[in-house]
């Protein structure tokens, strides 16, 4: 076990941040959701999946909607905590344990709140190992573990409960109420044992935002470039350096979807790339080309700072560089890709992992 502190919190916000792959919403909302809580009901423990009994009933909190509605629209603070209540109450049986069902943005660091105002363990791990737009999109998924019942609550007071015939049609049906309710809502589901969580979740995720935190904030220190500390600590790639030269992003049925064009630097002088996202980066082309797709993340860094760039924040004349870091095995097999590869989102193009790019930069 390990304690998080509220001011652990900067960190595992940055972390996940590089973890959300462009998308997974601003984590410095839940960051401050977070922090508020842990400072009035204390630290957060942090816990293996190792040391959770297989009885053990867990559960998941997140939020869910378009990141650039997120910015702001903001949480009242007190929804996730109601559909969580309301979920213990439909299963009848108590929850001793809070899972995280994405490693990056805002869902990083949803469930630290939820696990302060509890006092339930955190488990260091999550669904995704990066962040997805989807809720169906989770290893839970590849396991066969249902996403129903779901609570779902929004700032008004509202709560709706789900109970479906499949985690697709949970993504469905939770997305249209999403939007009903302003683009953005607080959502418990993905309730399992301990037993089913050990096989299916992504491990050390949470720790692992830590890290990167840790790692970035000490480059700084040490005035070395915190780029090159990221792709250590994420066992990541340097693609290339580039300035965005152009981007168009709009918000469609509670997604940010759209594309940006980057104009290469430095030793990608002379490439060009685009770049498209649905709340996540998904696919990279180089001059035309396809060069890295989901489930491998693609993440944007400032290239002054090291801060990890958003896709809502995208804009033209920002130097970024772009790396490449590893997903987990399980959404390279065939089931994987079915549910996040580049075809499921409506790209006709094969996927690209890091191990096939056509010139491997290693850090």
């Amino acid at each position: 076990m390990q304690t998080i502190e509220w001011t652990d919190m900067a960190d595992v916000a940055l972390g996940g941040a590089v973890l959300g792959a462009g998308g997974g919403g601003d984590p410095y909302i839940g960051r401050l959701m977070a922090e508020q809580s842990m400072r009035r009901q204390g630290a957060v423990k942090l816990v293996s999946i190792d040391d959770v009994d297989d009885d053990d009933l867990l559960a998941t909190a997140c939020m869910m909607g378009a990141p650039t509605v997120m910015l702001e629209k903001l949480p009242e603070g007190t929804e996730v905590l109601r559909a969580f209540e309301r979920l213990g109450q439909l299963l009848g049986k108590p929850v001793k344990g809070v899972l995280c069902v994405e490693a990056g943005g805002l869902n990083s660091t949803i469930p630290f709140q939820v696990a302060a105002e509890t006092g339930l363990p955190l488990i260091d791990g999550d669904g995704m190992g990066r962040a997805f737009p989807e809720l169906q999109m989770v290893t839970f998924t590849l396991h066969g573990v249902s996403a129903t019942p779901m609570v779902l609550a929004d700032d008004k007071g509202n709560s709706v409960v789900f109970d479906t015939i499949s985690n697709h049609w949970t993504e469905r049906l939770a997305r249209s109420c999403t939007v009903d309710m302003g683009g953005s809502a607080l959502v418990a589901f993905y309730a399992m044992s301990g037993k089913t969580a050990k096989q299916a979740l992504v491990r050390g995720t949470l720790l692992l935002a830590q890290r990167i935190g840790q790692a970035h904030r000490q480059a700084q220190k040490d005035k070395t470039d915190p780029r090159e500390a990221i792709i250590q600590v994420t066992n990541g790639v340097r693609l290339f350096d580039a300035r965005v030269a152009d981007v168009e992003r709009r918000t469609v049925g509670g997604f940010a979807r759209g594309e940006a064009r980057l104009i290469g630097q430095n030793d990608s002088r002379g490439d060009e790339y685009a770049l498209s996202f649905q709340n996540e980066f998904l696919v990279l082309e180089r001059n035309g080309e396809t060069y890295l797709t989901t489930p491998d993340l693609i993440t944007l860094l400032d290239q002054d700072t090291g801060q990890p760039v958003p896709a809502e924040q995208l804009r033209y004349g920002l130097r970024v560089t772009a790396i490449g870091i590893p997903s987990d095995p399980k959404w390279h097999t065939p089931g994987g890709l079915a549910l996040v590869g580049p075809g499921y989102f409506g790209y006709d193009v094969e996927p690209r992992s890091l191990d096939t790019l056509p010139v491997r930069r290693e850090a």
